[in-house]
């Protein structure tokens, strides 16, 4: 790869076995990944189309810190753009969504449609006769970036770049029939959301979730109750690119008590006990007998199905140092009662204080504190072999080694060719 334009940072290890700790400490290495990655060739998650599913709707959003508002207008159809003032650059939108028939930015009253585009300017044409804009000013000039859209399955993904690929082309045969699985001919219904600030890079949250091989030991409950062993049936796909990933699992009672853990001598295998054993009372979420199932897609979305709790995550860089975590838990229209029931109820396994994933919001923390001195050495990803290629087994950082070989394509990171 070529070289980058700052000729003071470190190279970058060629083996996909080593990343450097200096990726997740520099403020230089924070802006380019805004302009490349969150603003480049790449599908980010905004939100649900059942979030905007009337005329007038719209959500606020995120691509990386770039502040975008999804919306729908009178014409059926969805547009996003740059929640930004073209005047002075204030927030177009304050709230997390609603109804509106335009937006009108509150410092000097410049109005836009549903679509984005300026159609007013406060006193353009001055007062008697005096100030006011140029009369060569032209509305049709001036305006918030558009976005790309593109909906898979209800997900709604946007892009800056034009020359971004199609999104079918983007995630792939494999990821897509695996969203298709989840969210597929079912109809989401929003149960909850929560937002959970995390003291870390928001790529440490990224490898977290990629990382099957931490899963049933740094989560007590996962072990514990049987609902994620390494030795259950499943396996890692990961995508060509080494962009997206899948990581699945079932459930299988003849080794939910296996002796390969407490040979371990590792915390994930305790002697604990439920008194509502009937939290983890469930049903086959979609007909087949996959209990787990924790899908990413680059660079910060995730989709999980974790017994019944089913819900999209939404990692967002708020610094070097911190991340925003946005939750939202799915129901679907065609569900039971009964099946919604135990929906609110799996819904805390996970999330910042879920059953399963509250070690996780502090985890990256340890992370970030752990290496701070430490900016010149690099963390070693030898489990399960070199590659970043699709496994049947889980005892793997595989699917790690996939998003940092997406990740130095998109940064355009130099490589040391001896290591």
């Amino acid at each position: 790869m070529s070289q980058t334009d700052d000729r003071d940072r470190p190279e970058w290890p060629a083996e996909l076995t080593r990343v450097p700790y200096w990726v997740f400490q520099r403020q230089d290495i924070y802006r380019a990944e805004q302009e490349k990655l969150f603003r480049g060739p790449y599908w980010s998650y905004l939100c649900l189309e059942a979030e905007v599913p009337a005329p007038g709707d719209y959500r606020t959003s995120f691509l990386g810190d770039t502040p975008v508002i999804v919306s729908r207008d009178q014409d059926g159809e969805l547009y996003a753009f740059e929640n930004r003032c073209a005047h002075r650059g204030a927030l177009l939108a304050l709230d997390d969504g609603g109804n509106a028939k335009d937006f009108t930015c509150v410092y000097h009253a410049w109005s836009y449609n549903l679509q984005g585009d300026l159609t007013g300017v406060a006193f353009k044409d001055g007062i008697n006769g005096r100030g006011g804009m140029s009369k060569h000013f032209c509305l049709e000039d001036h305006g918030p970036r558009k976005l790309r859209l593109a909906v898979v399955s209800g997900l709604v993904f946007g892009s800056f770049d034009e020359d971004v690929p199609d999104i079918e082309d983007y995630l792939g045969d494999e990821i897509l029939s695996r969203i298709e699985r989840v969210l597929g001919g079912r109809t989401p219904v929003v149960l909850g959301r929560f937002t959970q600030l995390l003291p870390n890079n928001w790529k440490l949250y990224m490898e977290n979730v990629k990382d099957s091989y931490h899963a049933s030991i740094l989560h007590l409950f996962f072990t514990t109750f049987g609902i994620n062993r390494l030795g259950q049936r499943g396996g890692i796909i990961v995508s060509e690119s080494g962009a997206h990933h899948v990581s699945y699992s079932a459930i299988d009672p003849e080794i939910e008590h296996d002796a390969a853990y407490s040979q371990q001598n590792i915390r994930s295998d305790s002697e604990y006990t439920l008194a509502d054993p009937s939290l983890l009372n469930g049903f086959s979420e979609v007909g087949d007998d996959i209990t787990l199932q924790i899908l990413s897609v680059f660079p910060g979305f995730v989709l999980q199905q974790i017994q019944n709790s089913v819900a999209v995550r939404q990692i967002l860089p708020r610094g070097v140092t911190s991340t925003r975590l946005n939750w939202t838990y799915l129901g679907f229209e065609e569900d039971t009662p009964e099946q919604r029931t135990v929906r609110l109820k799996q819904g805390n396994l996970v999330g910042p204080a879920g059953y399963i994933s509250m070690e996780d919001g502090c985890v990256g923390g340890f992370v970030q504190r752990g290496i701070a001195g430490a900016s010149d050495q690099q963390a070693v990803l030898e489990m399960g072999g070199a590659s970043a290629e699709s496994s049947d087994s889980r005892v793997t950082e595989a699917s790690v080694r996939g998003f940092w070989k997406a990740y130095r394509e998109g940064m355009n990171l130099r490589q040391e060719k001896n290591q």
